[in-house]
């Protein structure tokens, strides 16, 4: 590392939080926003899908989505994701994060405009469209992980760099909550112009022929908050660190941090000839650039990656289990009645109002909390009490759940204790497995491991949303939802996630601590330099005359 590299980032380290920390925050956390509307929201409108498209002449009950057709039009989005991860981390290292920043964006942005035109003459053709858009849609919001934590951890100083890269998370619950709002509104909306009756007064006209444009709207306004940061998020410059360490162009970082940050940066020229010499020899000595698949990455850096992929992985399969037991809350605390009480457009706004609730009551606080607390008591704590919390509430669950759910009246603590292991995973794991990834591994591959680390978590979330749906179902093949074998039931799925958690705590030893450190301390960056300063301070003083 040359001195102009270490003056750059020595003054990022040390800036004070200025206007545009917080406007990065923003133009980076409507991604993130339009993440989580578009990832759930979906979740919002199958109930509708299934009335619209697979009513079943003569049944007692609405039509539903046949378990294939419900596990892709929910899960295609995941994969697409999942690749996305790992593609777009591994090509902000080898093109530069700004240059890939702007394709994620707009890749979001047109899918959400297309998965709303889906097109066709039958359900199925409807359903091929709608998942061959949301893959993409995935695909897009994939690049957005890698590349939003590590473009804020490359920007920030290192006293609040945690909790700028947590406020960017943070804003996923704000796009969970306005996925809800935006279905409330919309259906209301319908509602009030296109009254219709419950399905067991009249189950064709039930569900009227414009419920078919409300799903379709619902999805579609996800594209306006990332389409209203475009501009803004390709006028970022590239990181001081991307171009300072990975492009090895320390004036040009000087220059683009002058731009937008308030920072004291000496000219190159300034300094001492000898420094300037010795510099230029370390730049020109070959300097530790191990690759991913080498040993000195395994030997420095395998376990932290083990330990951050794990965690990830094993957080998310618990995290997206949610619908194991949202229905049994729902319907416990009268906020769904029977589907066959209520017409299409009531349910969907049923379903919206009570999501809603549960983001605002547990979901938004954890995440904002994590963002007071995490450069305060560091990410290891957060993380491993996260985990330890959300295996108690598990537990507390799974033990006693035919209290909760077969007794009458019990059914306020079962919603206290749903609401408090989502709190504990927001402010926890769920906000540190995305924070430390960004923090610990080398410039050149910072943004590759963050992929890798975040595709991990999302073949967790597959396994938790789709693996956990089948294991949920009862026991008995008499009382399965329709359409689903026999599993292990509820309570016994509620065990085998509260062991899920406890894995993760044992894996969170793996990961080191990153607070109040720069990020080349953690990323042994520095010891780099130190070798390399050393391995050219010995050829300078070999060629130079005493």
């Amino acid at each position: 590392m040359a001195a102009g590299d270490l003056q750059v980032l020595t003054a990022l380290d040390t800036a004070k939080t200025q206007w545009y920390h917080f406007t990065a925050i923003v133009v980076a956390g409507m991604g993130f926003f339009t993440d989580a509307y578009d990832l759930f929201c979906i979740s919002l409108v199958t109930k509708l899908l299934g009335r619209i498209y697979y009513r079943v002449e003569g049944s007692g009950t609405p039509g539903t989505l046949p378990p294939h057709v419900s596990a892709t039009v929910n899960g295609v989005a995941f994969v697409g994701t999942l690749s996305g991860q790992l593609f777009f981390g591994w090509l902000g290292d080898k093109l530069g994060r700004k240059k890939v920043y702007g394709m994620t964006l707009m890749l979001m942005v047109l899918c959400s405009v297309a998965s709303g035109l889906s097109f066709g003459h039958t359900p199925a053709s409807v359903m091929a469209t709608l998942c061959f858009f949301r893959f993409w849609l995935g695909f897009g919001i994939g690049g957005d992980y890698p590349l939003s934590a590590t473009i804020m951890s490359e920007y920030a100083s290192k006293k609040t760099r945690g909790a700028f890269i947590a406020a960017v998370f943070a804003m996923q619950g704000f796009g969970i909550m306005a996925g809800g709002l935006v279905a409330i509104v919309v259906s209301a909306a319908f509602m009030a112009r296109f009254p219709a009756p419950a399905y067991a007064v009249d189950p064709a006209g039930s569900t009227p022929p414009q419920a078919d444009f409300v799903w379709r709207i619902i999805l579609m306004l996800g594209a306006m908050p990332a389409a209203l940061t475009y501009y803004w998020r390709t006028k970022m410059p590239e990181t001081a660190r991307y171009t300072a360490l990975v492009a090895k162009n320390a004036k040009q970082a000087a220059a683009d941090m002058s731009k937008v940050l308030q920072v004291e940066i000496e000219e190159l020229a300034a300094q001492d000839n000898s420094n300037s010499s010795r510099a230029s020899s370390a730049a020109a000595a070959p300097a530790a650039s191990f690759g991913l698949f080498s040993g000195e990455f395994l030997r420095r850096h395998g376990l932290h990656l083990l330990g951050t992929s794990a965690t990830w992985f094993l957080l998310d399969i618990a995290f997206y289990s949610q619908n194991l037991f949202q229905k049994d809350i729902f319907s416990a605390v009268g906020w769904i009645p029977k589907a066959a009480t209520m017409s299409a457009l009531e349910e969907l706004f049923r379903i919206a109002r009570a999501q809603s609730l549960i983001a605002l009551c547990g979901t938004v606080p954890g995440y904002w909390f994590t963002v007071a607390l995490i450069d305060v008591v560091g990410r290891f704590a957060i993380q491993a009490t996260g985990f330890l919390m959300m295996t108690a509430f598990m537990l507390g669950l799974a033990v006693p759940y035919h209290h909760w759910t077969a007794t009458p009246g019990n059914h306020i603590g079962f919603v206290v204790m749903y609401g408090l292991t989502f709190f504990f995973a927001n402010f926890g794991p769920n906000a540190t497995t995305f924070i430390v990834p960004a923090e610990i591994f080398p410039a050149r591959l910072r943004s590759t491991c963050h992929g890798i680390s975040a595709a991990s978590g999302k073949l967790g979330a597959i396994v938790g949303s789709f693996g956990f749906l089948y294991l949920a179902q009862s026991r008995d093949p008499g009382k399965t939802d329709h359409g689903y074998p026999a599993g292990i039931g509820v309570r016994n799925s509620l065990f085998l996630l509260a062991g899920c958690n406890l894995l993760g705590l044992a894996f969170t030893f793996l990961v080191p601590e990153s607070k109040g450190k720069s990020l080349e301390e953690m990323s042994g960056e520095n010891d780099e330099a130190a070798g390399a300063a050393a391995a050219a301070a010995a050829s300078y003083n070999r060629t130079v005359p005493v």
